[in-house]
């Protein structure tokens, strides 16, 4: 994708949305959705505003924790202004550089901070988060068969596969050895509070029944929009909630407002980082924004993507 332009990778994020939309709004009956978020719960929805706003503060301090373990010593204020900027590009701007690549970008250019460790960092970050939806989508997965269809086996498969991780992270990341429990640990914190987000979602929707299957779903769904092939994740959330629907026999039209909410909060909290675009999130009087003291042999340490 290197060598693809920049305005060929939006028109394929924006073509992927639109006929992942298009079939969304072929399958359900919009009537019936509109009616269930007319009937919504505000308290509900604002507490899960709430919920899902505290998710990306816990993320937040993840990747600053990452930046601390190669020595980018960014006060907590710049690295959350830097990453709700990121949050902004990556929802508004789903272009050819993404937030991700912005913040790597931006460090570089003011600091000087090596591009292969700051790429790595925030490369880790995503992983980590990933990591923390496949777990708890595996224990929701039990939950929901109890034993059957393999849950049990994989629920077996987790304490291994969180060990080879480890050693991924020893053999080919070592300068984030340091950070691997504490970032692992925000991981699990920043899903488990997008999933109490989806439960506060589902009880303002007055969905009081299979709560634990809808959320299976959102976990899965979350996997599918970690994939930059739409915007945002817009489009492919839905058609995961369709397909899940159909699975385990709920409303569908009931399940994509669930997965609409979910985006709209997203939105919400996202477009705060315009802010930033008028404002260097890393000009801060006082902050530690000193140069990184990265030696030639930690970078070597990062494998090439």
């Amino acid at each position: 994708m290197k060598s693809t332009p920049s305005w060929l990778k939006l028109l394929i994020k924006i073509s992927v949305t639109a006929i992942c939309l298009w079939y969304v709004i072929r399958k359900i009956d919009w009537q019936q959705s509109l009616q269930t978020f007319h009937r919504s719960n505000w308290l509900w929805l604002f507490l899960a505003l709430l919920l899902l706003t505290a998710s990306k503060l816990a993320a937040s301090f993840r990747l600053n924790i990452y930046f601390r373990n190669i020595n980018v010593r960014l006060s907590q204020k710049s690295n959350l202004q830097l990453y709700w900027l990121g949050m902004f590009y990556n929802l508004f701007l789903p272009g050819g550089i993404g937030g991700d690549a912005y913040k790597v970008i931006m460090l570089n250019r003011r600091f000087r901070y090596p591009v292969k460790m700051l790429a790595a960092g925030v490369f880790l970050d995503r992983v980590t988060g990933v990591a923390g939806i496949g777990i708890l989508g595996i224990l929701y997965y039990y939950f929901v068969f109890g034993g059957a269809y393999y849950s049990f086996w994989l629920l077996l498969l987790l304490i291994p596969c969180m060990l080879l991780y480890y050693f991924i992270v020893q053999k080919f990341f070592p300068s984030f050895l340091p950070g691997f429990w504490p970032t692992f640990g925000m991981g699990l914190a920043v899903q488990a509070l997008q999933v109490v987000c989806v439960y506060s979602i589902m009880n303002a929707l007055h969905l009081h029944e299979a709560q634990t299957a809808y959320i299976l779903i959102f976990l899965l769904s979350s996997l599918v929009a970690v994939l930059p092939f739409t915007i945002g994740g817009l489009g492919a959330r839905e058609i995961v909630f369709i397909w899940g629907s159909y699975q385990f026999l709920l409303n569908k039209d009931q399940s994509v407002c669930i997965s609409l909410l979910f985006y709209l909060l997203s939105v919400i909290i996202s477009i705060v980082g315009i802010y930033w675009v008028y404002k260097n999130p890393l000009e801060e009087k006082g902050s530690d924004n000193s140069l990184p003291g990265i030696s030639m042999a930690d970078e070597k340490n990062i494998p090439d993507a």
